[in-house]
């Protein structure tokens, strides 16, 4: 699921950076956290007790706090707890901890969801940091094609391309201007430019370039 979400966000331009968190998936701004369930585990942590905790040190370290409830429900989870237990950790939520619980049907909703919250804290001139997310949720390939869509040029198609003709990060790092030719969507200019890139001596001192956040 962290995958679906992590390419519906870089579709709408989102910013991500994997760190620890403390508390939450989603740090959206200074004072925004955004912990993101499926309704399969927001059941199963009403059940465990866990979504309490969770709640409590959300509200501890965040001034705002957000819960996102992501799909359909779960009958068969559903009917492991009465209704009143739902709807009773969903009101201590909004009414005692001041936690907004909110539904999306998927990771789409989801990702615009996210977008939405950044934008709006952008505007009132919070200045939020890079999106934010909890580390370890994505998958490996996905931090794989990730790491090679950074070099100059590589759209999300391309990393794809290469991770398939090389066969891991490494080799497609290792590769010659050639070989990195020999994949289709790299002529001589881009090949030129990757090879430059990894090889180049860093120059200790440059002042690093600023993103504009989402």
């Amino acid at each position: 699921m962290g995958g679906e979400l992590e390419r519906e966000l870089r579709k709408r331009g989102v910013e991500v950076e994997a760190v620890r968190l403390e508390v939450g998936d989603f740090v959206v701004s200074d004072r925004v956290v955004v912990e993101r369930k499926s309704t399969r585990d927001f059941l199963r942590s009403i059940l465990d007790g866990r979504l309490m905790d969770q709640a409590k040190r959300m509200r501890e370290k965040f001034e705002k706090p957000v819960l996102v409830v992501e799909g359909r429900e779960d009958p068969e989870e559903l009917g492991k707890l009465h209704p009143h237990a739902v709807q009773g950790a969903i009101l201590h939520l909004v009414m005692e901890l001041g936690i907004p619980v909110l539904r999306t049907a998927d990771s789409s909703q989801t990702a615009s969801l996210l977008w939405l919250l950044a934008r709006r804290e952008r505007e009132e001139g919070r200045r939020p940091p890079p999106l934010r997310r909890k580390r370890g949720d994505l998958p490996l390939p996905l931090q794989q094609r990730f790491v090679v869509e950074g070099l100059p040029g590589v759209s999300s198609v391309l990393a794809e391309r290469l991770l398939q003709h090389f066969g891991s990060v490494e080799a497609v790092m290792r590769a010659s201007e050639e070989e990195l030719m020999r994949v289709k969507g790299i002529g001589r200019v881009k090949a030129r430019r990757i090879r430059e890139l990894l090889t180049l001596r860093y120059a200790a001192g440059t002042p690093p370039t600023s993103e504009g956040s989402p």
